[in-house]
């Protein structure tokens, strides 16, 4: 069956402001089941979670759906929810730090989102270990295996690296990566922020020891997500309030759940499960996005041969800011920076200014794709 992408709009009131939205990436567009589920359970009687009374009991099930249902998601064994990825990041860098030594080595990526670099960087100046950074190909944009495994040691206590590039879309090769890690004994930290909005997510195939995502940039609200095995969740021991519990996974789970937005996160995973055919119909309306931008001659970064339908491209003469505003004068919203991949941008060569990221969704169509390239035509 063709993926119904007429269908699939007339779930997205936002839609109805006209934009042509390519900024994804950044955080996505809400169907109006996500925003429902949102509001039903703000206006339904909710408790702190317990067993006693019917609002206890109701908050109760939406967590143990939500947790379940984002687990079935991601093949993943144990689900803990946080404010973002970044925080999530950060505790967990905190707690596995604790057990580093002065010489253990920590191996970061420069594609990578700075929330997948500076909470390790950080950690491990605090513990005085080493810093092993594994660069791109900025020709190709894509990020060899070997570049990472070339750095591991028998001192390698982390590898953190993206499963997608969210500025380029590259598609490192994880699960070969990972194997490599883990002869060295080492953990592997997989940022899925920008890949799980387009790929059927397979933790267990990918072999990662934690992956972490954000709903907001799958069609949900603003969360964070980590995925790992409960018994290697049993191991660590994070910060936490005295009397709180110390259950897995709910010990690395700062104060109470948001339950509505764990409500939007099980009915964004459920809307997502519902788009048949959705990664072949991205890379579709990439190509073409990309064929017509390569004929208006304007000069495009994102050329890895595995990646997401995200395009990061410039425009010669003019400054990414320029183009950003003046397509978004035309309805386009395709914006421009370094989207906290700030490593990624620099290596490219672009400063912190970075490019114009142009990213498709499950909402966009062939005519987004049109009004993009008609756009970018009037700048030249």
């Amino acid at each position: 069956m063709a993926y119904d992408v007429a269908a699939v709009r007339a779930h997205f009131p936002a839609l109805r402001e006209g934009a042509a939205h390519f900024d994804g990436p950044g955080g996505a567009q809400v169907p109006d089941v996500v925003a429902d589920a949102v509001r039903d359970t703000l206006i339904s009687a909710v408790s702190n979670r317990g067993s006693v009374t019917a609002s206890e009991r109701r908050a109760e099930e939406i967590v143990r759906t939500a947790r379940r249902t984002m687990a079935e998601f991601l093949n993943a064994g144990s689900i803990v929810f946080g404010r973002s990825m970044t925080q999530l990041t950060y505790d967990f860098a905190r707690t596995l730090s604790k057990n580093w030594r002065p010489g253990d080595e920590i191996v970061v990526t420069r594609i990578d989102h700075d929330a997948n670099i500076r909470p390790w960087v950080q950690a491990a100046e605090a513990a005085r270990a080493t810093v092993r950074w594994a660069s791109f190909d900025r020709t190709t944009g894509e990020l060899p295996v070997e570049s990472v495994t070339k750095l591991l040691s028998d001192r390698t206590r982390v590898v953190a690296i993206t499963a997608a590039s969210n500025l380029l879309g590259t598609r490192p090769n994880i699960a070969e990566i990972a194997r490599a890690a883990h002869e060295m004994a080492a953990f592997v930290y997989v940022d899925g922020v920008h890949y799980t909005p387009h790929v059927p997510v397979d933790v267990e195939a990918l072999d990662a020891d934690f992956f972490v995502c954000s709903p907001y940039k799958f069609l949900g609200p603003h969360l964070g997500v980590l995925a790992a095995a409960p018994e290697l969740l049993e191991t660590l021991r994070p910060d936490k309030l005295l009397p709180s519990t110390n259950a897995v996974p709910e010990r690395f789970e700062l104060g109470t759940l948001p339950y509505e937005l764990l409500a939007g996160t099980t009915a964004a995973v459920e809307f997502m499960r519902s788009l048949d055919g959705l990664e072949e119909y991205e890379l579709e309306l990439r190509e073409k996005m990309e064929h017509g931008l390569r004929e208006l001659g304007v000069r495009i970064y994102s050329k890895a041969s595995s990646r997401t339908p995200t395009v990061l491209f410039s425009v010669d003469g003019l400054e990414p800011a320029e183009v950003y505003r003046r397509l978004g004068a035309e309805g386009v919203n395709a914006p421009a920076g370094h989207f906290y991949a700030l490593e990624c941008s620099r290596w490219l060569g672009l400063g912190d200014k970075g490019a114009v990221r142009a990213g498709i969704g499950p909402y966009t169509d062939e005519s987004d794709v049109d009004r993009l390239l008609q756009a970018v035509a009037k700048l030249r």
